[in-house]
């Protein structure tokens, strides 16, 4: 009766049944996607700045950096293998010397859209002076590509180094970082503050310190639980001693004896600790 009416009925239908079918070609290609994986870090200022350092728990002679590593694609229920490099001309770490090298593939656990690169990384004497670098890249493997060059990079830094805080100078006096070293074993105190209403607290932690430096021999036989050592730097030698815990004694403190018959840390710079 009323053909025009028809006419448009007929055409919403066809236009309504070619969108339908774009959409099912549009999901049914990203269902087929090929799978790929990237590091899933927070944003791209992180991705240069994946920073560990051993400066505030020198007895560790190791650590494990988790990386993480995100899928792009279809989870599977089985384990599938990833693979990572590290960039050679790009790091100034040493592998074997300041971390562990990297194994030829890792798991992407079955049924999971995130896993994480284990990166194991060695504490070692000259990262007190100086941090090292190394850059991660992800590379295709028979399970997963690697689309987007990005976000498949990730630079992380290594060091040991403290530096003088803000608050230092005010209840410790001279600085070196043995010394800071020192402090934060024997207090367990990352920072003070610099308000003086805490001056009572503070400067019980700044004496802790000195009782521990006029008598470190009776500082390690009173805190056994700390599990420090104090042993001559060779047989039968009273005038030098390794200072150094237990896990770590590679990361070695001199003890020197001076002119006086007192002994006194020797810092980074050769110096005597006071």
């Amino acid at each position: 009766m009323y053909p025009h009416y028809t006419l448009k009925l007929l055409c919403a239908l066809a236009g309504l049944s070619f969108l339908l079918s774009g959409c099912e070609k549009a999901g049914l290609t990203m269902y087929d996607h090929p799978a790929n994986i990237y590091f899933d870090l927070d944003n791209d200022d992180l991705r240069d700045s994946i920073v560990y350092t051993f400066a505030y728990d020198l007895t560790k002679a190791q650590d494990t950096v988790f990386i993480p590593v995100r899928l792009s694609g279809v989870r599977e229920g089985r384990d599938r293998q990833y693979e990572a490099y590290v960039e050679q001309d790009s790091s100034s770490a040493v592998a074997g010397t300041h971390y562990e090298p990297l194994k030829p593939a890792y798991t992407l656990p079955a049924d999971s859209g995130l896993t994480y690169l284990p990166l194991v990384v060695y504490n070692t004497a000259d990262l007190e002076s100086t941090a090292v670098s190394l850059i991660i890249k992800l590379r295709a493997s028979d399970h997963f590509g690697i689309e987007n060059p990005r976000i498949i990079r990730a630079k992380v830094v290594i060091s040991a180094r403290l530096e003088q805080p803000a608050w230092w100078s005010m209840w410790l006096g001279s600085y070196s970082r043995t010394k800071h070293q020192l402090f934060l074993l024997v207090t367990e105190q990352t920072e003070l503050t610099m308000d003086g209403l805490d001056a009572p607290k503070n400067l019980y932690f700044a004496s802790m310190l000195t009782m521990m430096l006029n008598n470190p021999f009776g500082w390690v036989q009173n805190h056994p639980e700390k599990g420090y050592v104090l042993e001559p730097a060779a047989a039968g030698s009273t005038a030098l001693y390794h200072f150094y815990h237990q896990d770590n004694p590679g990361r070695i403190i001199p003890l020197r004896r001076s002119a006086s018959g007192l002994y006194y840390f020797i810092d980074e710079n050769g110096e005597e600790v006071r």
